[in-house]
């Protein structure tokens, strides 16, 4: 079975068992939690500790401990507070998630956490890829590729959202299959739609692959996990790309971008080069408070093929990070470094 069967019958039974949970919830919630700050505070923290998937990994990780966090901002709640204060108590305290994919939305604002990217260099410019892209490159629905002077195929595709069909693909591959490498630059791509990546890397393999697995929520205890299912790559019936490839990494690769840099770690000629991706390896899932407003949570978590989790992200293969000096003469490290590896 595919990877994308997997993935459809995983996302099949979490929306089913969500489905119920929330049908037998409504009228709990609605007798437990009233539209109150108090109400809302103890919705939102009992919604997180029940359908949130990254607790172990996080205490593990920095300590997150989820009853103490309801004790530290209980205190700031206050039935007599306004809907500002409210909403920034309760974006403080999913702060403490430090997940990307967790975000409260109301009519007036959207909180977020950022830091995961915001923390780190950039490790790309606008000012050079324009300079690398020049005016004459072709473009196929997200995809901009051109031919480097080098004979270095340069693909730029900045989120996953931006959907490409098989024939987009098939295409550019086709204009690119004198090339002698190529090189994939997704930096800043924060994500998508999973199976686009699927597809983008199915070209990459010429054999099926485990690259990965997923696991669903089976209750509301914090270890309550299915299995780990196998994520599958299958190659793709369309032209595959048969050369060395480069992919480009920086902090603000996430999500469905974060996959598929995993993905393309498994394939066999293969390099990831720049800086470690931002994570996000949680299927997010959302849910409503008495209020009315909306939270997102990271629900199925997914890991490598070493069965280790991604959620803070994949170190590449060859860690480059610009410089001064070459942003000052025009030059791009990152890509610089990779048509290197390329030319060897």
């Amino acid at each position: 079975m595919s990877m994308l069967k997997n993935a459809l019958n995983v996302c099949r039974a979490m929306l089913t068992a969500i489905i119920i949970a929330a049908t037998m919830t409504a009228c709990v919630d609605e007798e437990e939690y009233d539209n109150s700050p108090q109400g809302n505070f103890e919705a939102l923290w009992r919604i997180i500790d029940e359908h949130y998937c990254f607790f172990d990994y996080k205490n593990k990780e920095y300590g997150l401990d989820w009853n103490e966090t309801y004790n530290k901002y209980k205190v700031r709640i206050n039935n007599g507070m306004t809907s500002d204060q409210l909403f920034e108590v309760l974006a403080d305290m999913l702060g403490e998630l430090r997940d990307g994919h967790v975000n409260l939305s109301t009519s007036y604002d959207f909180a977020r956490y950022w830091s995961w990217h915001e923390n780190f260099p950039a490790n790309v410019s606008d000012t050079l890829l324009r300079r690398y892209l020049g005016t004459d490159y072709k473009i196929a629905a997200g995809l901009k590729y051109r031919v480097l002077d080098d004979n270095i195929g340069y693909v730029r595709y900045e989120s996953f959202t931006n959907g490409i069909g098989e024939g987009n693909l098939d295409e550019m591959f086709m204009h690119l299959m004198t090339c002698r490498g190529l090189i994939i630059d997704i930096r800043g791509n924060s994500g998508g739609t999973l199976t686009t990546a699927e597809r983008f890397a199915a070209r990459f393999f010429n054999e099926p692959a485990t690259v990965g697995y997923i696991r669903h929520k089976t209750g509301m205890g914090h270890n309550d996990f299915s299995e780990m299912k196998e994520q599958r790559i299958s190659p793709s019936s369309n032209i595959r790309w048969q050369k060395r490839v480069c992919v480009l990494t920086n902090r603000k690769v996430y999500s469905a971008a974060n996959e598929f840099v995993k993905y393309m770690k498994c394939a066999p000629q293969s390099t990831i080069v720049g800086d470690r991706t931002g994570g996000g390896a949680g299927l997010p899932f959302s849910s409503m408070l008495p209020n009315g407003w909306g939270v997102r949570f990271s629900a199925c978590p997914m890991y490598d093929r070493n069965k280790q989790s991604t959620e803070f992200g994949i170190s590449p293969d060859h860690k480059v990070s610009l410089t001064d000096g070459d942003f000052a003469r025009g030059h791009d490290t990152i890509i610089e470094y990779a048509r290197v590896l390329l030319s060897q």
